[in-house]
């Protein structure tokens, strides 16, 4: 039998030194981003460039390590170990659990990227492609690798980040942060200065990884405000939406798990799913129907290629700028998901859940980039509408121009930019319950005071990231503070196998196993010893 769950250390009460830490460091960048933006900018430019240079094979071969492991643990013996007591049943239902899983583990990013990845990818092909612009081989490798960054391989480092802690937290009776998964490794110095190091570390990948996804909404919301009113997009009126929906947050923050996220969740994959029908329906409806198939198999067949494309042959600023950075930025946000994921994941299977986890998500995200990426090639490609110009101005006008180019154009915008809003809301809302419970001793409840202060914390890196240089500043932010925790998810997937290993449900039976045949032989012989024929019993009687 599993242990009972239970917390080893207070529920509600905060730790001092990492909250205390956590909040200092977020506020000296916060106050960096404003009084200093340039020089701000200026640090992570050259800080990136040396981390792409120095460890982008590290990004590379740790991303890779992750979905491989995934899938090994779902398919060996560990893949029957159920998270919590065996006779746990799963807390939410399954459309729940994918619907808060899909919204918290990509959300923003499946909409700023939809249209803006393909049709950039298009217009400059990834040199490894060896392709010319504008063609059909480009609009082909543009789909290919839009997949490879959007569906296996960042749902295989989320599965192994939130397998780790849903089996620390639900199967070992620990709290539910970052540290405690590491107690296979470091044993009673997971409680003390080594585990509060681990969970700052996983704070700041949090704050940077959910502060990107929000500069992102940011700028997409304005850029719809734009699209479908006429006001202007500027840093003005990108900072007031960045305090409009941190706001919007707090009061969900109030409604609590499963009320506020759950409720958003549900609400964010109906207007997607809306969203993405009616452009299927209304755009190129056999051509989206043949480019699923087609990138699908695309995407299969030089998976091993890609994967392990490190820079060395190829050009590495274009690694850095697409590979990498969303290897880090899936990394940086594998503490706030993982724990997200794993705090709603309670009861079901290490089978069921990786399946879950990898499968489902992928799957609708390989959907969702057929049928928005393949309208946006079909409507560049036939000259409807200038796509790759209005990349060209700005990323987050790609969708937008898609949907001008598509009838209800005014309707839609407005309903794309209510669904980055939700999105927004859902991810910051999310990111601040993680952050209260890594903070708070691993409570799965923190003291909603702590998790709105981490909501508007995460709203101001937001924004100073922003005023420091825009989408740059984001994804040099993400890049850099994903470095470090890096090593701490390698060292999540070996204390994970370490601990699985010795679990009662995969140990062998003890002594050899045999057949049901041999075992019903051995029995028959045993009876006939005990119990031998009347003749048998005749000759052997006494003085015969």
């Amino acid at each position: 039998m599993a242990e009972q769950v239970r917390q080893d250390r207070p529920a509600q009460h905060a730790d001092r030194v990492v909250l205390g830490l956590g909040v200092t460091g977020v506020l000296a960048v916060v106050a960096w981003g404003v009084l200093g933006g340039g020089s701000l900018a200026a640090f992570g430019k050259s800080g990136l460039a040396w981390v792409i240079s120095t460890f982008g094979w590290f990004f590379v071969v740790a991303a890779d390590a992750f979905l491989v492991l995934s899938v090994v643990l779902a398919a060996s013996r560990f893949g029957r170990i159920r998270l919590g007591a065996d006779d746990d049943e799963p807390e939410f239902s399954t459309l729940a659990w994918v619907s808060m899983m899909f919204s918290t583990g990509m959300g923003i990013g499946l909409v700023f990227y939809a249209v803006a990845e393909p049709i950039q990818h298009y217009a400059a092909p990834p040199p490894a492609a060896g392709v010319q612009p504008q063609t059909g081989a480009a609009a082909a490798a543009a789909m290919q690798y839009t997949l490879f960054h959007w569906t296996l391989h960042p749902w295989g480092i989320y599965a192994v980040a939130a397998l780790a802690l849903a089996y620390s937290t639900f199967r070992k009776g620990r709290g539910s942060r970052i540290s405690a998964a590491f107690a296979p490794l470091l044993g009673a110095r997971a409680y003390g200065p080594a585990g509060q190091a681990i969970d700052l570390l996983a704070v700041f990948a949090t704050v940077f990884g959910s502060a990107t996804s929000l500069g992102l909404g940011a700028l997409q919301v304005s850029a719809g405000l734009d699209s479908a009113t006429g006001v202007p997009d500027s840093i003005a009126v990108e900072l007031v939406v960045i305090a409009a929906l941190t706001a919007a947050f707090v009061v969900s923050a109030f409604t609590g798990l499963h009320k506020g996220i759950k409720w958003l969740s549900t609400s964010n994959v109906v207007l997607a799913v809306a969203l993405m029908v009616f452009v299927f329906v209304a755009g190129p409806t056999i051509y989206t129907l043949e480019v699923l198939p087609a990138s699908v198999g695309d995407y299969l067949s030089h998976l091993v290629v890609m994967s392990t494309r490190t820079g060395a042959f190829t050009d590495p600023a274009w690694l850095g700028s697409w590979t990498i950075f969303y290897w880090a930025w899936w990394i940086s946000w594998a503490p706030f998901v993982g724990i997200f994921i794993a705090r709603i994941s309670k009861g079901r299977t290490v089978r069921e859940f990786v399946t879950g986890v990898l499968l489902v998500p992928s799957g609708a995200s390989v959907v969702w980039f057929a049928i928005m990426g393949g309208t946006a090639l079909r409507v560049q490609r036939t000259g409807t509408r200038d796509l790759v110009a209005d990349v060209g101005a700005s990323a987050e006008n790609a969708l937008f121009g898609l949907l001008h180019a598509l009838p209800l154009a005014t309707v839609t915008t407005a309903l794309a930019a209510v669904l980055v809003a939700l999105f927004f809301v859902t991810g910051a809302d999310s990111a601040a319950l993680v952050l209260g419970s890594l903070s708070s001793r691993g409570a799965l409840r923190p003291h909603r005071g702590v998790v709105v202060l981490w909501g508007i914390l995460i709203g101001a890196v937001a924004a100073a990231l922003l005023l420091a240089g825009g989408l740059a500043a984001l994804q040099q932010a993400t890049i850099l503070v994903a470095l470090p925790f890096v090593v701490v998810m390698l060292g999540l997937a070996v204390a994970l196998v370490r601990e699985m290993a010795a679990d009662p449900a995969v140990r062998p039976r003890p002594g050899p196993r045999r057949s049901g045949l041999a075992a019903a032989v051995r029995a028959a012989r045993s009876y006939e010893e005990e119990n031998p024929p009347p003749v048998t019993r005749w000759f052997h009687r006494p003085g015969r």
